[in-house]
């Protein structure tokens, strides 16, 4: 059965509910993609703004794989990157190309938009990522660090 990839817009809000659940399926973090969803108005902002891209690989009408990036404006040259903050594919279509396919996608649309390069993470141990993203690109080994907001520093 063929697959379809598509880049959501802002009246797409069907798709992106596809697209939370399918990711939530996917991680197993089901609280994390459905239990503060953001209403309507806020996906159609996001949808349609210039620094969010949503593409999704669907089977018939069901979203089956999806990637959410963000275009990341430079300061120091006129250009910018990619950042795939998110990608699967439900647990019954991988190993059929779709991820790497969602990924070609999104190199298409970086170029369209002047992006010089496409970057994501993986998590150690998350070696079906690792091994996707050696095939595509070439490897980086640095730390993450997450500094919590504490409210002293608001505002």
């Amino acid at each position: 059965m063929s697959i379809r990839l598509r880049q959501l817009g802002p009246h797409d809000l069907g798709l992106m509910e596809g697209l939370l659940t399918m990711f939530g399926e996917a991680f197993d973090e089901p609280e994390v993609y459905g239990a503060h969803r953001p209403d309507a108005d806020y996906l159609r902002r996001l949808l349609g703004g210039e620094s969010f891209i949503a593409l999704v690989a669907m089977q018939r009408d069901q979203v089956i794989g999806g990637i959410a990036a963000y275009e990341l404006r430079k300061f120091e040259q006129p250009r910018s990157e990619i950042y795939i903050y998110d990608l699967a594919v439900a647990e019954a279509h991988r190993r059929q190309g779709i991820a790497t396919a969602l990924i070609r996608q999104l190199r298409r649309i970086a170029a369209a938009r002047g992006a010089y390069v496409v970057f994501v993470q993986a998590d150690l141990g998350d070696e079906p990522a690792i091994a996707l993203y050696t095939k595509l690109g070439v490897r980086e080994d640095v730390l993450h660090f997450d500094i919590a907001v504490d409210d002293e520093d608001r505002c």
